[in-house]
């Protein structure tokens, strides 16, 4: 395991279109908006970010697997990677690391395959249902986990 204060936040298919994609259910607020607001919350903490997007899932997998010894810990919106990826699944478990599931949405009040998360196994928590505000809801949970690991 890595001793680093870095925090790798990773970001599934389809969310390079936030701000443009279903903003009643995602908002309205671009992934770039997102990065921003948490580099500021990380700094504030002491820690660093490493922001990524793919819509690609094994370059998500490769992501993962570096983190193992490059991040203190991992946030994932893996999207609809979410519901099908066990592959991901297998990378986080792999990583030894701690793990927040994040959804911008709430996954449990949308349909019902939605309900599914092959992330959710590997996660310490879940965070829903808050929109963007809620990257800083993980970071500081992410930060909680960091500091009792040490």
């Amino acid at each position: 395991m890595s001793e680093s204060s870095e925090i790798l936040i990773l970001n599934g298919p389809n969310l390079n279109m936030l701000g443009v994609r279903e903003p009643n259910i995602y908002g309205c607020e671009t992934l770039a908006d997102i990065e921003e607001l948490c580099n500021q919350r990380a700094t504030s903490l002491g820690l660093t970010v490493n922001f990524k997007q793919s819509n690609l899932e094994g370059e998500i997998v490769a992501d993962i697997q570096n983190a193992r010894v490059t991040a203190a810990g991992i946030i994932i919106n893996a999207a609809g990677y979410t519901h099908t990826s066990v592959a991901i699944l297998d990378a986080l478990n792999i990583s030894e690391l701690p793990v927040i599931e994040l959804h911008l949405s709430n996954i449990h009040a949308r349909e019902a395959f939605r309900h599914h998360s092959y992330v959710a196994q590997a996660a310490t928590g879940i965070i829903c249902g808050f929109g963007a505000h809620g990257y800083v809801l993980a970071i500081d949970a992410m930060a909680r986990l960091i500091e009792c690991a040490e």
